[in-house]
């Protein structure tokens, strides 16, 4: 082969090394970019489902704040209530019972009509290291308020701006409020906005179902000759919508059936107080291990509810003596007289009737 021909070879040679070395570079740094985004996709799935995993009614460093929520007919129908991971109801003067919500971190446009302080309501908020929310004040309450140091925001006492008069319902029972105004209040006076507390309940993110339990389709608690509550278990949604007098309790502006996930019952009686307004006001015996309810997804089941002092959190047992697990999800707790005949009914004539005395 002359000069030129081999001298050609070799370019070509040179060449086709040279084309595949680029094609095998090319593969290894697609190969290695696929394997980034691959990686990175994997991590974006980890972090997805680890956070599927965590409890969603109960989360954050949000420090909660519990507003005390009017529950006299003439204030239904009440606002904020759905966006509250928890709701306390007990009896008040007159056989009136009043709410008071919860909430950590939620957005709410709207919340109320709020009333007046009681002094054992004190006790869950305390349990909840909440922020106290009142329109006026029981002498009790007062009283409470001072000796437990309790971190409140009292309408009575605020700048005109956190609280406001709605004109679609008569005083005493059209002051409302809002998360925004209530942060601010609380920053206003140097609060803490933070909490590491754990939640009271012991929340998990596994289907809580309740299959040695009773059937509970239906479940009526009067907590006096006035208030009957009822809850109807949605099937389809796996929710309790909620009715009062045997009216359907709904969201002042959106109209929608107030509804919950979990419904705890305890058994404990309230008496009345000497105080210094004479007005009927409660107290209440929830100091001691008491009998009461868990109830989800159609499902009931007996539980001791456990309070040792004012300030401490209220444990909830199953019957064995283990802390009850409760489906992520909003709860409602009601308190109501050892003698209360609470009706649990299932599907077709399956039903009970109990209270502390028979349970």
């Amino acid at each position: 082969m002359q000069r030129g021909g081999v001298k050609a070879l070799i370019i070509i040679l040179v060449i086709l090394v040279l084309v595949a070395g680029g094609v095998l570079a090319y593969k290894i740094i697609q190969d290695k970019n696929n394997k980034e985004v691959a990686s990175e996709e994997e991590n974006v799935l980890v972090a997805e489902l680890e956070e599927e995993k965590k409890v969603q009614i109960f989360s954050g460093d949000y420090r909660p704040i519990a507003v005390m929520i009017d529950n006299h007919s003439d204030a239904w129908p009440q606002a904020g209530l759905q966006k509250a991971y928890m709701i306390y109801e007990i009896i008040v003067e007159g056989g009136e019972t009043r709410l008071m919500a919860l909430f950590k971190g939620a957005d709410v446009e709207k919340i109320g009509p709020v009333r007046s302080a009681r002094h054992y309501f004190l006790d869950y908020a305390m349990e909840n290291d909440a922020i106290y929310t009142h329109f006026g004040e029981s002498p009790q309450a007062s009283s409470d308020i001072k000796r437990y140091s309790i971190d409140e925001i009292d309408g009575i006492s605020e700048d005109g701006t956190t609280f406001w008069r709605v004109k679609d319902k008569a005083a005493p029972h059209n002051a409302v409020t809002s998360m925004e105004k209530l942060i601010q209040s609380a920053k206003n006076k140097k609060y803490k906005m933070t909490s590491n507390k754990e939640s009271v309940l012991n929340y998990v993110t596994d289907e809580v179902n309740l299959e040695d339990g009773q059937d509970a389709f239906s479940i009526t608690i009067p907590h006096s000759q006035l208030q009957t509550v009822e809850y109807v278990y949605d099937e389809e949604n796996k929710v309790y919508e909620r009715y009062a007098r045997n009216d359907l309790q709904t969201d002042w502006d959106t109209e929608e059936p107030i509804t919950t996930k979990n419904i705890i019952i305890t058994f404990c009686d309230n008496y009345t107080l000497n105080d210094s307004e004479n007005k009927g006001r409660q107290g209440l015996k929830n100091i001691g291990t008491f009998d009461g309810y868990y109830i989800t997804n159609g499902k009931a089941i007996k539980i001791k509810c456990i309070k040792e002092a004012r300030d401490e959190v209220t444990t909830y047992q199953d019957l064995q003596g283990n802390e009850i697990d409760v489906n992520d999800g909003n709860t409602f707790v009601n308190i109501c007289p050892i003698a209360a005949r609470v009706i649990i009914e299932g599907t077709g004539t399956t039903s009970s009737e109990s209270s502390n005395t028979n349970m």
